[in-house]
């Protein structure tokens, strides 16, 4: 995630932009899906998995709101 992060600012393009965060926030969704197995195999505790899993929603809501604003221009 964090490297297509950096290649978002980057980008050469508002278009390209667009493409590049669309990747980010779909790695942010794989994230929380792996955040889900490893809390049913009981890997980590419920306590790290409730942080962690806050802050991927975190993400994604920024993200978003960044992908709108970029559509907006």
């Amino acid at each position: 995630m964090a490297a297509n992060y950096r290649a978002v600012s980057r980008a050469r393009s508002e278009k390209e932009k667009f493409a590049k965060l669309c990747i980010v926030v779909e790695e942010i969704d794989e994230t929380q899906l792996w955040l889900e197995i490893i809390e049913e195999l009981e890997y980590l505790s419920p306590e790290k998995i409730i942080h962690l899993k806050s802050e991927c929603e975190e993400l994604v809501e920024v993200m978003t709101k960044y992908k709108f604003r970029l559509s907006q221009l």
